[in-house]
């Protein structure tokens, strides 16, 4: 008696104590592919951003290129807390390095990103944090930025949507005019 190949593709075989083992099956399979792929793009960015809050203004700034202005701050990188992110992109963008220990949430806008694909949305994780003792406490644009401003609610039409919903928040809390 002779035996047949089975035609069916073989699965690889997976180990009992490698989680990568389903990532690695789901790679070879085009679907779960694409799937990710659409998911990521699909989810909203995921952004940290400083209000520093001076005479009942907020710090924002233009970055060069652009004529609207943002909240300091920026995309929360891979396997990077928000507060992390924040600390990073005030250093980054504006030359100060806040004190952790102040860092206080305030609230998160959702709104259609900016210079996005229509659809895309960003989720805006607004923080009041001030500088560590003995360190720079004016901002300075640095980086990107070409440009550091004080402003009120009056400024909210040179804002993208988040940065409008930002100011809006902030006037409520009533931190700003």
């Amino acid at each position: 008696m002779t035996s047949t190949p089975d035609p069916r593709p073989v699965a690889p075989v997976l180990d009992d104590d490698d989680d990568d083992d389903l990532d690695e099956l789901d790679e070879l399979d085009p679907l779960v592919t694409a799937a990710r792929r659409r998911t990521a793009e699909e989810r909203p960015l995921r952004v940290a951003a400083l209000a520093l809050v001076r005479d009942r203004r907020v710090l924002m700034v233009r970055v060069e290129g652009q004529d609207v202005l943002y909240l300091p701050g920026g995309k929360i990188e891979p396997g990077e807390g928000a507060r992390q992110a924040l600390v990073r992109e005030a250093a980054e963008e504006v030359g100060l390095e806040i004190d952790p220990a102040s860092i206080e949430d305030l609230f998160t806008v959702l709104e259609e990103a900016h210079g996005a694909h229509a659809g895309r949305m960003v989720s805006m994780t607004v923080y009041r944090a001030e500088p560590r003792a003995g360190t720079r406490h004016e901002p300075v644009a640095s980086g990107e930025v070409a440009e550091v401003e004080l402003v009120t609610s009056a400024d909210a039409d040179r804002c993208p949507p988040a940065g409008r919903a930002a100011l809006e928040r902030l006037v409520a809390l009533r931190l700003i005019d």
